[in-house]
């Protein structure tokens, strides 16, 4: 005879509950792009640079203006 056991079912998340703000996003993206560029070659990681200290621009003078 088998033993099942059952899963717990997840509770669906409020559309709150996955949303976050933009300096969040922006941060998270920017952590993105340093682990990305690591991986790649000179060009693309010259792409993901460029793109990483853009945002870091717009991220500083966001949290600046707070």
């Amino acid at each position: 005879m088998t033993n099942i056991i059952p899963f717990i079912k997840r509770v669906a998340a409020q559309a709150h509950e996955t949303e976050i703000d933009l300096l969040t996003a922006v941060d998270a993206a920017i952590r993105d792009l340093r682990d990305i560029a690591r991986g790649c070659d000179d060009t693309v990681r010259e792409q993901a640079d460029e793109c990483r200290r853009m945002l870091e621009q717009a991220f500083r003078a966001a949290v600046a203006g707070s």
